[in-house]
């Protein structure tokens, strides 16, 4: 066993060890820092130095998200992608032994240390030098004190152990070693320098310099897959007549590199230069993706990735298909200290529409104000939806471009939105559709000291202009309303939940290009409502049951009419859990319920220490009369046949259920005495590590108030799913019942291995309206590892198995 040696040989062994320790500084420097992905992406990620722990330059890019994953909006549109805000490091800094300094001492461990009268220290048998973080294994090392040269008997092994893991771990082989007096530059033969656990190189010599910061290794063949010693032969090589690595910048430069597949040359090139698996921006060829489209024919994209410093890049990407499209695409992104905006855009000549220019600029903004504020700004143009779809660069077909002032605090809220909506539907109604809008809110809530309970107070404004001066189709009008709520539950007697709520709502409109209505229209309505609650808990066994009854009754002025004020921004209603209990059921301010009325509803909750849980909600709404804010004016008169506005709603139903085994279910349902059904809305998700699943199926009826003519029957669905060990398989569809057709399929397949990437997908869009054309897609892209840092993927990843 290796023991310490101690006495005047010992000491004088660890004095000196100390220089021979400096082998750690074989470890290639690794600057940490913003860096680039195969797809450009960026990561918030601060240097450990004492630089940028002081003075850190400000906040990292966050990655892109493709803008198909973007939550859509109720109007229709979807924001612009904004690049995430890393958060800055915190002053407090802790240092492990890695950042010991120069003159640190090392352990030497060792079964035998000696110094000779040629004045040259020897330790052999089991050699251990532990150094500013590094551990050095060797079978000897011989050190002149004279020239300061030393001499490493292997095999050598040095790595450092509190990376070991991590991006930054570093792992050095070799048969022997001679080190010039600095310690730190010197030649190792027999070597093997592995990066980050993921790119390997194997050189008969590796020559270290400029203080240990650049490695050149000779005769080298590098790869990141795992080879094994019964089949040496990687899926991918590149032999090189030099490989130099360089710690300051991360950059491998390849000296008459040959690409190697399968032990087969495949390409050759004069030289090259790539990120080290550290990095994670740095300019330079992304990954080229290939495409086929039937609108477009083959094509290849190669994006150009560019670092404007450490807090902007640029990506060029030039698109060119078989004689239909030549394309630029552009997205530019920059952080600052309070914010960080993205910028995406698209210029095409293409044979779709000869002689024609098309293009798209989509970008957004958010900045951090004083006082909490947050500032947004969108902008999102395109010259037409057939472009947007042709390219697969978003399905929306409304944009909106505008600024954005919000601040939220814990009693108190502000909202500001003013912008502009475009449309690219091909719907006459569009052209009369509201264009320019601007809303604001601001609510406050508190505690009121005598009487208890929370209340609000809440102020908003809104206003839209059409570009239309046509009567009653050009309709432009301002609003601004003010609210005072009051609500107080407390614990009665025999377990009874009471609560009382309390509400005025007052509007003042001006509305001008509609002859129907009154230029200047005010209004006000008061609301008192009382609720009760019943909770009874049984426990049975582990298992617990939960029941509760409410009812809840609301009081309001009723209306003779609803047409006081047009109703533009409550045409779509909701009736399902959520709100059944509401004061009013209207998602805007135009239209208010009225009149009195009781909800009634009861919930039941079934809890198994199992770890899955099951609920039912059953309620239903009974008023005096029939409410004219959900009544049709049809030409036969009012129509209250809609599930809410008649004096008995229809009855909802929902359901959930949540498992451990990573499954959720949720269905709703409207439905009236005589069981037909109006709604339905199912949704299921199920996530397991080999499994993901997400779908829906929608039933509505149709509803000339809502612009519905016709049912609505349509299924959702996206997964994915581990086909085997490295194959990720996903899929995306939408069916319509109603036309008996789908929308679009999808299906995607993706392998990996330790060393290899490959997708593909293959997507039909059905859609054919107006300029807008069913579109078959395919894609293709292949990266290979150990460039530059990889962001992980579903699923497993395949491994070489090597037998032992």
């Amino acid at each position: 066993m290796a023991r310490r040696h101690k006495g005047r040989h010992g000491r004088q062994a660890a004095g000196t060890a100390a220089r021979a320790a400096l082998l750690a500084a074989f470890l290639p420097g690794l600057a940490l820092g913003q860096s680039l992905t195969p797809e450009g992406q960026t990561l918030p990620i601060y240097g450990q130095s004492e630089e940028a722990t002081q003075a850190p330059a400000g906040p990292a890019l966050a990655p892109t998200e493709d803008l198909d994953s973007n939550a859509r909006y109720a109007d229709g549109t979807e924001a612009s992608h904004t690049p995430r805000i890393a958060a800055r490091p915190g002053a407090v800094r802790i240092t492990g032994s890695e950042d010991e300094g120069e003159g640190s001492p090392a352990t030497l461990l060792a079964d035998q240390v000696t110094l000779g009268a040629d004045n040259r220290l020897t330790a052999s048998g089991g050699v251990v030098i532990w150094y500013r973080g590094a551990r050095l294994i060797a079978s000897r090392v011989i050190y002149d004190n004279e020239t300061g040269a030393a001499v490493i008997e292997g095999p050598i092994h040095l790595t450092e152990p509190a990376r070991a893991g991590t991006p930054q771990e570093t792992i050095l082989v070799a048969d022997s070693a001679q080190l010039d007096p600095n310690m730190q530059d010197g030649i190792l033969r027999g070597a093997r320098l592995v990066l980050a656990r993921e790119m390997q190189m194997a050189a008969r010599e590796m020559r270290r310099s400029e203080n240990g910061a650049v490695t050149r290794l000779d005769n080298v063949v590098a790869s990141s897959c795992q080879i094994c010693a019964e089949d040496p032969i990687p899926l991918w090589e590149i032999r090189a007549r030099a490989i130099t690595h360089d710690a300051r910048t991360n950059t491998l430069h390849f000296d008459r590199p040959q690409f190697r597949a399968l032990g087969m040359p495949i390409a050759s090139l004069p030289r090259l230069t790539a990120p080290d698996p550290t990095v994670e921006r740095m300019t330079g060829f992304l990954r080229p993706q290939f495409r086929t489209t039937s609108g477009l024919g083959f094509g290849i994209k190669l994006p150009y990735f560019i670092t404007l410093g450490e807090h902007a890049d640029i990506t060029l990407t030039p698109y060119v298909a078989t004689s239909r499209t030549r394309t630029l695409e552009l997205r530019y992104r920059q952080a600052f200290s309070n914010g960080a905006m993205e910028w995406n855009g698209a210029i095409s000549r293409d044979d779709i529409e000869e002689g024609e220019t098309r293009g798209y600029l989509f970008g957004g903004a958010r900045f951090e104000l004083p006082r909490g504020y947050m500032l947004g700004l969108q902008i999102q143009m395109a010259s037409n939806r057939a472009y947007l779809l042709d390219y697969d660069i978003s399905s929306a077909d409304r944009l909106w471009s505008g600024l954005t002032l919000d601040r939220v605090r814990r009693d108190r809220m502000v909202m500001a939105r003013i912008g502009n909506y475009e449309s690219l539907r091909d719907d006459e109604a569009e052209e009369f559709a509201p264009s320019v809008v601007a809303d604001a809110l601001w609510k406050r809530r508190w505690t009121p000291g005598r009487i208890g309970g929370i209340a609000s107070l809440e102020w908003s404004l809104h206003a839209h202009r059409r570009s239309s001066s046509q009567d009653r189709d050009g309709r432009d009008m301002a609003r601004g309303s003010v609210m005072l709520g009051w609500q107080r539950s407390e614990i009665l007697p025999g377990g009874l939940v009471g609560a009382a709520q309390a509400q005025v709502n007052a509007d003042f409109y001006r509305i001008t290009q509609d002859s129907e209505y009154d230029d200047w229209v005010m209004r006000a309505d008061p609301t008192l409502a009382v609720e009760l609650r019943w909770p009874l808990a049984r426990h049975s066994g582990s298992v617990t049951h939960i029941i509760e009854p409410v009812a809840q009754l609301v009081w309001s002025p009723e209306r003779e009419a609803e047409d006081d004020v047009p109703n533009e921004d409550s045409r779509l209603i909701e009736f399902d859990e959520g709100n059944l209990f509401s004061l009013n059921r209207f998602p805007g301010w135009d239209a208010r319920e009225s009149g009195l009325r009781a909800n009634l509803g009861v919930g039941w909750t079934r809890i198994d220490p199992a770890g899955w849980s099951i609920g039912l909600t059953a309620g239903r709404v009974f008023r005096t009369e029939p409410d004219p804010a959900f009544a049709f004016t049809g030409p036969d008169g009012p129509d209250f046949t809609g599930p809410q506005g008649k004096k008995r709603s229809d009855w909802l139903l929902a359901a959930h259920y949540s498992g451990a085994n990573g499954l959720a279910i949720a269905n709703r349902a409207l439905f009236d005495d005589s069981f037909s059904i109006s709604r339905n809305e199912l949704r299921l998700g199920w996530f397991q590590p080999g499994l993901q699943v997400s779908a829906g199926y929608l039933w509505l009826d149709s509803d000339e108030s809502e612009n519905r003519e016709s049912d609505v029957s349509e299924l959702t669905m996206a997964g994915g799913w581990q086909l085997a060990q490295g194959w990720w398989a996903t899929t995306e569809t939408r069916y319509d019942f109603t036309a008996d057709r789908a929308q679009k399929a999808q299906l995607g397949l993706e392998y990996r291995n330790e060393c290899i990437t490959v997708e593909m997908s293959v997507e039909r869009r059905f859609t054919s309206l107006g300029e807008v054309r069913p579109d078959t897609r395919f894609d293709l892209g292949i990266r290979l590892g150990g460039f530059g840092q990889q962001k992980p993927g579903p699923g497993t990843v395949a491994r070489r198995a090597c037998l032992r």
